[in-house]
């Protein structure tokens, strides 16, 4: 019988919304306990998971005697303090991205894991998609030879969605640099090997009504002295799913979208409304439907846009479904197969890592190295130069 690890979630909002359905069926893990500040969230998660304790706080969870790893989703700034009190109660953490909001933090998380023998591992990340590990196997099997030139671009509306105050506040993990270049960051060290050298960017705060960054653009160059190109806007009034054939970051086919919908949605609200609808989306808020979601396969590959590696002998374009690798013979598209459940790559490499001793190939050092990315990239913007990175490490392929 398939041996199960005894799962605690702190934070019941959006993002273990996306979660959910895995959380919920995946055969190597039990859903036991939850914390939330938000009675009608902890309410539904007695009714959705028989059996399981609701906790109102973080540290109640980790004294929890049937918690034995915390599946941790708080907002970014809380990241720190929840995983290094985790790691003091013998708790493994799974830690959503962006890992903290300063190296320090990192580092302290890190050290805390180290001493309590716990595993501390970053997800999810779309590092962490099938395609991109299928790409850098690939590229480690020799085949396309070494990386020299990555293109990353994704457009979104995702500033134009409803947001609470603290996502605007780069203090608190706001904006979109630690938002969303943890995940593209990622992608780009995990195809490049992981050792990045430098960053020199610019990061822009496009709409006035949202005070953060809400796009970027960088340069990024490896040890080695391949080079990425990362652009990412959550101001996009077009939408860069045209590139993947509509398909959404989630794997999710959507018809041909204005993001700037978004925007004038957003407009007709007042700032109240527009918590009440951040909020709705979340674990037991009036936009959930009842019950659980099924337990189904999903139909394509999660992305992160439009992503195009140029190797020594071959380029290779990420799809949703596998990677085109376009040689001297012509196109090819191998297709990788696909988890049993969405983001399933990432559980597995969890529970490998719990329940089999497996080190994992997102620890709170791979964690770390992003986060100076990205953190990085804000430094480049505020001076204008370009920055050195000192905590980077090879991907463990």
């Amino acid at each position: 019988m398939t041996r199960r690890l005894k799962l605690g979630v702190a934070g019941l909002g959006r993002a273990f919304m996306l979660w959910l359905p895995t959380l919920a069926h995946h055969p190597r893990l039990q859903l036991v306990a939850c914390a939330d500040p938000r009675p009608e969230a902890r309410a539904r998660f007695r009714q959705d998971f028989p059996g399981s304790t609701a906790h109102g706080s973080v540290e109640a969870l980790c004294a929890d005697p049937e918690v034995e790893a915390v599946y941790l989703a708080t907002p970014h700034h809380h990241h720190a303090a929840h995983a290094i009190a985790a790691a003091r109660a013998g708790r493994h953490v799974l830690v959503e991205k962006p890992m903290a909001v300063t190296v320090a933090e990192a580092e302290a998380m890190i050290e805390a894991a180290d001493r309590a023998g716990t595993v501390l591992m970053l997800g999810h990340s779309h590092g962490q998609d099938g395609p991109v590990r299928h790409a850098r196997r690939l590229i480690a099997s020799g085949q396309v030879g070494a990386p020299r030139l990555i293109h990353a671009l994704n457009f979104t509306d995702f500033l134009w969605r409803p947001r609470r105050p603290e996502e605007f506040d780069r203090a608190l993990g706001g904006g979109v640099v630690l938002i969303q270049a943890s995940h593209q960051l990622d992608v780009i060290r995990v195809l490049g090997g992981g050792l990045l050298a430098s960053i020199r960017g610019s990061a822009f705060a496009l709409d006035a009504a949202r005070p953060t960054d809400g796009a970027y653009t960088a340069v990024a160059t490896f040890a080695d002295g391949a080079a990425a190109t990362a652009t990412y806007s959550g101001h996009g009034r077009y939408d860069s799913d045209a590139l993947m054939d509509w398909i959404g970051e989630t794997g999710v086919r959507k018809p041909p979208s204005w993001p700037g919908a978004a925007r004038g949605r957003l407009a007709s609200m007042r700032p109240e409304e527009e918590l009440a609808a951040r909020i709705a989306r979340g674990y037991g808020g009036t936009g959930q439907p009842p019950g659980l979601p099924p337990a189904a396969p999903p139909d394509f590959h999660h992305h992160f846009g439009f992503v195009l590696v140029q190797c020594e002998h071959a380029d290779l374009r990420l799809t949703a479904e596998g990677v085109e690798i376009h040689d001297d013979s012509g196109l090819t598209l191998e297709r990788t197969k696909l988890p049993a459940l969405p983001r399933g790559e990432v559980v597995e490499e969890f529970c490998d890592a719990v329940l089999l001793g497996l080190p994992p190939r997102h620890d709170g050092a791979w964690g770390m190295a992003t986060l100076e990315a990205c953190l990085a990239l804000t430094a480049s913007t505020r001076d204008g130069r370009e920055v050195r990175l000192h905590h980077q490490l090879r991907f463990r392929d």
